[in-house]
């Protein structure tokens, strides 16, 4: 019962998600053309409920379905409201479709005209067209989708419905309204008029952002501003009893605690679930963990033959381990062997490993560049790009890197932010390894090893110097020049620079993301640490000098610099290693020769 009214509740607030939001014009204006009716907007809504309904049936029974690209749809929905669009924009285009001007039966006829009208049938096709996009918005939806319905088709159909009820009724109320205002300022009062040509006009253009996927763009902010995933997995986490049972938890740093933005990188550690329970029931799972959220807004699939893949499709089948991450970020390097070292291990003994690669950058956004580093990386388990943070924001998630572990039934039971307790996550791994062999008869044997040895990997702990960003959007720690303004700024060194503070020599381009670099620029950041890292991109090869403390770094070189020459070669988009030495205080030294660098941000360890 609970799961059923935080579906019909989620059903309204979906109404409210930026998935939605942009298209909640087309919902209006398809009930608005042609006149304001109660009617119209009752067949919209509906329709558009039916569709949702359909479409998730599909995908349950039909593994046809489930293989096919989510670009699909993308097509299918914009491409029928663009065509609503330009029926709407030149009512007698219809007519001039050379195969349905031939058609002589009176059904056809009358098809055509009520579309071309935009009545009933006109109705119904801007409804349905929308069914595939509304069933992606709402994280209670993929619950249900995803862990009720297999378990019970009569709750999850319930479920489902009341999301769907929800969903109708919020838009029913939005769309009435909206006639009762049109109606009032009498924009609609001629059916052929301007209204219903601007109607035209936003029909095709939400069309194509949804066929290129401009839409997920124009969603971004708007997550800033409100997001619905939020509550809905407020209101699922509060409705489980597990949170009110006994956890061992290790609380993060102050660093990490109060950092609440969803680009919160943390080497702290904090294991918030206990082991899992072997052979326990499901209604004492139930009462201890909360089931896993489902994959959402998947924009590609790697190390899958191409293939889609759910967290559904090895529910009673395998253990899941999530990794969030992002491939420049430092924290996540280094937790990376740990991860592809217990692929090795325990694949075989039913371990799947799935990376959700949520970008931090631009740059990150590319398929290719997070395939390259797949290969760089040896990780041969799948990874999805979660591009839009609908996983990121489905899991509840604030952190990279973040792994949770879900057992043969789809539990959550174990969860853990950043670096470190690795021996704590690989008994984690062995115990529900160790349930699911005794649920299928399947042997035990290298399961119960000796674990991986958690071995500090850096002086993370106590590093003395924040991340610090180079683009206007979070430069806070700029200590010459305008922080936060953008565009092309002079910027003069100081004689004596303060610790933990950028600064820049020479004309730099200042950017949301990064800063961009002209030949005879510098950097100069006093840092208190032993590692440096460089997340930069370039145009073209940039060879940059790196000094320590006034000299070439040369011993002191990190990985990617050449000791010889104390230089750095930057071009791909990546993370750069420039200096590996003793932790301490000291003043690290850019001199760059080239144009076209692009300075994102200093991480240190």
């Amino acid at each position: 019962m609970t799961i059923f009214l935080i579906s019909l509740l989620a059903g309204v607030l979906t109404v409210l998600s930026p998935c939605v939001l942009p298209l909640l014009p087309v919902i209006v204006g398809g009930s608005l053309t042609g006149g304001s009716s109660f009617r119209r907007a009752l067949v919209v809504t509906t329709s558009l409920g039916i569709s949702v309904f359909i479409f998730t049936i599909l995908l349950k029974v039909s593994t046809l379905f489930i293989t096919i690209s989510p670009e699909f749809w993308n097509w299918v929905s914009g491409g029928l409201i663009v065509i609503v669009g330009l029926v709407t924009l030149f009512p007698t285009l219809w007519d001039r479709i050379s195969f349905l001007a031939k058609a002589s039966q009176s059904s056809n006829k009358l098809m055509s005209a009520g579309f071309m009208k935009q009545s009933f049938w006109g109705d119904v096709l801007v409804g349905a067209a929308l069914g595939p996009v509304f069933s992606t918005c709402s994280p209670t939806y993929f619950i249900v989708l995803a862990s009720v319905l297999p378990v019970s088709l009569a709750l999850g159909l319930a479920d489902i419905i009341a999301y769907i009820v929800g969903l109708c009724f919020s838009l029913l109320v939005i769309s009435f309204v909206g006639q009762r205002v049109m109606d009032t300022l009498g924009v609609v009062a001629d059916p052929k008029g301007w209204f219903k040509r601007i109607l035209g006009i936003l029909f095709i253009l939400v069309g194509i952002a949804i066929i290129t996927g401009l839409d997920k763009k124009i969603e971004a902010p708007l997550y800033k501003i409100f997001d619905e995933t939020t509550i809905e997995q407020g209101l699922l986490l509060h409705s489980d009893p597990s949170q009110n049972s006994p956890t061992e938890t290790i609380t993060p740093s102050d660093t990490a605690t109060t950092t609440t933005t969803a680009s919160t990188k943390t080497e702290t550690t904090s294991t918030t679930v206990t082991a899992p329970l072997p052979s326990a029931t499901l209604a004492e799972k139930m009462a201890k963990y909360h089931l896993a959220p489902e994959l959402a807004g998947i924009d590609s699939y790697l190390n899958t033959d191409g293939k889609p893949i759910t967290l559904a499709q090895y529910r009673g089948k395998n253990v899941v381990l999530v990794d969030f991450w992002t491939y420049s970020c430092i924290n996540c390097q280094r937790t990376l062997p740990y991860l592809t070292s217990w692929y090795a291990k325990y694949k075989d003994k039913g371990l799947v490993i799935v990376g959700v690669h949520t970008p931090e950058f631009s740059f990150e956004h590319v398929a290719a560049n997070v395939s390259d580093a797949l290969k760089k990386f040896g990780i041969t388990y799948p990874v999805v790009l979660d591009n839009n943070y609908k996983t990121w924001n489905g899991f509840a998630n604030q952190y990279w890197p973040r792994e949770y572990l879900i057992d043969i039934d789809g539990f959550v039971v174990h969860d853990h932010i950043g670096e470190g307790e690795y021996d704590v996550t690989e008994k984690a791994i062995q115990a529900a390894l160790m349930e699911r062999a005794e649920r299928m008869n399947a042997s035990t044997t290298a399961i119960t090893t000796a674990v991986v040895p958690n071995i500090p990997s850096s002086n993370a702990q106590i590093v003395g110097s924040p991340e610090t960003y180079f683009g206007y959007a979070r430069n806070e720690y700029l200590g010459n020049g305008t922080a936060g303004k953008g565009g092309t700024q002079t910027f003069t060194l100081p004689v004596t620079p303060s610790i933990n503070k950028l600064y820049l020599g020479g004309s730099w381009n200042m950017q949301s993301e990064y800063a961009s670099a002209e030949d005879g620029d510098t950097v100069v950041y006093n840092y208190n640490a032993g590692d440096v890292y460089f997340v930069a991109s370039g145009d073209t090869a940039v060879t940059v000098d790196v000094l320590r403390d006034g000299v070439p770094v040369g011993t002191f070189a990190g990985s990617d610099v050449d000791p010889k020459t104390s230089t750095v070669t930057i071009h791909e988009e990546r993370l750069y290693r420039l200096i590996h030495g003793s932790l301490g205080t000291h003043t690290l030294e850019l001199k760059i020769h080239g144009s076209g660098l692009k300075a994102y941000t200093f991480t240190f360890g």
